[in-house]
Formats: C-alpha cells, sequence, structure tokens
C-alpha cells in the first residue's frame, strides 16, 4: 500500500472558537498542527502518496506542508467548491490516485486521534478479499456513534445509527473513522453530490452483497470534534498515552517550544504545552492545557485543561478550568472561567468581570 486519502475538509462547528481562523485539522495539538501526526503515522505505516480534501479555509494547507517531501512524503490538494460528506470528498479525489482497481487505498478522517496499527488493518483487507475494511473500536456509551456489528470472522452484518433505546445497542463496536478501500469499490461512488460513506456508501454496499470487513482494534482512539476532546488529546501526546512521531521533543510532564519562555517558579504538568514564542509569568500554574503561539498567562494565572489561543492573554490571578479563548483575546485579572466557557476571538474581558465564586 502506498495511497491515502486524508479528509480534512470539515468546518469544525463544534470546536469554535479554535476554528474560526484554522481549520480543525491545522489546529495545533503536542505543538504542530493535528494533521502532522497523521501524515506521520501514515509515513510510517509505508504510506508514501497521500491526497489531502480540502474544502474549509482551504488555502492554509499547502503552504504549511507544501509537496510533503520534508515528511518524506508526495503530498497532493484537492478542493471542494461545494461540501460534498465523507463519500463525496473521497470520489472527489479520485482521479489523483494511482493504484490500480485492485489495490488498497486508505482512508483517514481528519479529526481522530488513534493508535490504529495501520499495517493490520491492511494486512486485514487483503487477507480476507474485503472490498472494504473498517476499523472499528469499542465504546462503552455507543449511543452518540453508528454501531458495527459483525460476525465471528469479522464480516460487518450492518450499519446501525445512533441507537435510541436499550434494545437497539446491539454492539459496543463503531465505526472508527479509518478504512481501506478497494480502489474500483471508490470509482463507484457518485460524482458530483453529497454523499456520506457512514450512510450511504457502506448501507448500499452491503445491500449489494459486497464484502465489508471490521477489524476491532481498542488501543487508544479518540474524536477531537470538542474543545475538551481536543485539549484531551494534546496532553495525551505529550505524555505519551497516545502514539506519534510528530511531537517535536520527548514526551513528559510538558512541551515547551522553542522561542516560548517559562518563569522559573510557574509549574507546568499534565502534558501542558508552550507554543513558541508564549510567555508564561512568575507564579502561574498551567494544568493539562495548550497555550498556543505568541499567548501571554501573567503572575499567578491557573489553568486548567483549557486552550489559549493565539497571542491571547490571561491575567494576574485568573483562574479558568475547562476553557477556550479565542485567538487574540484577553481575558482581564482576577476573572474565574469554568468548564465549557469559550471566550471569542479578540473579545475583551474586563478585570474581576465574570466570577463563578465571591471575591472575597
Amino acid at each position: 500500500m502506498t495511497e491515502a486519502i486524508l479528509l480534512v475538509g470539515g468546518k469544525g462547528t463544534r470546536l469554535r472558537p479554535l476554528t474560526v481562523h484554522t481549520p480543525k485539522p491545522m489546529v495545533r495539538a503536542a505543538g504542530v498542527p493535528f494533521l502532522t501526526h497523521q501524515l506521520a503515522r501514515a509515513r510510517a505505516a509505508g504510506v508514501d502518496h497521500i491526497v489531502l480534501a480540502t474544502s474549509y479555509l482551504a488555502d492554509v494547507f499547502e503552504p504549511y506542508f507544501g509537496d510533503g517531501s520534508s515528511l518524506g512524503l508526495h503530498i497532493e490538494y484537492v478542493t471542494e467548491d461545494e461540501p460534498l460528506g465523507t463519500g463525496g470528498a473521497i470520489r472527489n479525489v479520485s482521479s489523483r490516485l494511482h493504484s490500480g482497481p485492485d489495490d488498497p487505498v486508505l482512508v483517514f478522517n481528519g479529526d481522530i486521534l488513534t493508535g490504529l496499527n495501520i499495517r493490520a488493518l491492511v494486512d486485514t483487507h487483503e487477507s480476507t478479499g474485503a472490498d472494504v475494511s473498517l476499523h472499528l473500536t469499542k465504546v462503552t456509551d455507543p449511543r452518540a456513534y453508528g454501531l458495527v456489528p459483525t460476525d465471528a470472522t469479522g464480516r460487518v452484518l450492518a450499519f446501525l445509527e445512533k441507537p435510541q433505546t436499550p434494545e437497539e445497542i446491539v454492539t459496543d463496536q463503531i465505526n472508527a473513522g479509518a478504512y481501506v478501500f478497494r480502489r474500483s469499490i471508490i470509482d463507484t461512488i457518485p460524482v458530483g453530490r453529497p454523499v456520506s460513506v457512514e450512510r450511504e456508501t457502506f448501507p448500499d454496499l452491503l445491500s449489494a452483497g459486497a464484502h465489508l470487513q471490521g477489524l476491532v482494534d481498542s488501543t487508544y482512539w479518540l474524536d477531537l470534534g470538542t474543545p475538551a476532546a481536543f485539549v484531551r488529546g494534546s496532553a495525551d501526546l505529550v505524555l505519551g498515552r497516545a502514539p506519534s512521531p510528530a511531537i517535536p521533543g520527548r514526551c513528559g510532564d510538558r512541551l515547551v517550544l522553542p522561542t516560548a519562555r517559562v518563569a522559573p517558579d510557574a509549574k507546568l504538568t499534565g502534558g501542558t504545552v508552550v507554543g513558541e514564542g508564549a510567555f508564561v509569568a512568575e507564579g502561574a500554574r498551567v494544568f493539562g492545557s495548550t497555550i498556543l503561539p505568541g499567548a501571554v498567562i501573567e503572575p499567578g494565572a491557573v489553568i486548567t485543561d483549557s486552550l489559549i489561543g493565539t497571542r491571547a492573554v490571561v491575567g494576574e490571578r485568573s483562574v479558568l478550568t475547562g476553557t477556550v479563548v479565542g485567538d487574540g483575546a484577553i481575558i482581564g485579572a482576577d476573572n474565574e472561567l469554568r468548564d465549557g466557557m469559550r471566550v471569542w476571538c479578540d473579545a475583551r474581558i474586563p478585570a474581576g468581570a465574570v466570577r463563578f465564586s465571591s471575591d472575597q
């Protein structure tokens, strides 16, 4: 296998304001755009040609990755004029593939952080003679996902959309967002209209008698669709819980990028990342959080499980927990922002303006 398609066209609406100026795959996780981790893992598995299916803020990708040679890859870019869904995006880039009709083509969703053994998925695809092979993972609560039951040999039996009742939960296996397609199957996807592989392509193939094979790999897996998940994924990469050959430094409690400045008595723990040009002042405490390039954390601030956007400022003694601060926003001193709060890009919060507890 030498080819892959990465689906990176989504708007990332659940991640806003992180994705106001930056497409979701380009938001930094463990110091580099998240897409870098996926590209590096694909390369390590033997892929050398990757087509990026872009749409939202499409002009951001090529200036950063170029032709891919710095990663040992050949990267091409195809941009959708109108959103085409997962299946439509795959079909839209098929003309850039070099594979023969029976060759395997790897397809990744652009927002999944996983420890999947990519070679094992390809080997399963080839040994079973499948038309499409799917990475499946087991989850404790499958209600938010599409279920994929399989028989004793791993052959897919059905695709069941998000179950609503306990009786509908017939398996804890879900579609984990990585596939291997027989190239000829890609060429059967309709052209020029939105198509969902999950809701249309896969069920139709199953109805037509095609062989869809599942591989259950329950190593690390995380959908980075929400701010809390994205922050956790970045921390897990730094801590070494999630594998990636693209981390720009050693795994550990903290990752401080070149040109970042951290005061000697500031405490950084829990997989915290401090980006290029950022500053963490004296007495600040940062746990499990991402400080993007150019951000400033002022003295005595306490930040937990949060993401601080590019060039944003967190004022003295402010306490942030489970918060996302957009690019360029300024949080004044003595504020208290808690779980789920999102401060929009370039917003200004005056000193002491937001509290969840007494100011005494």
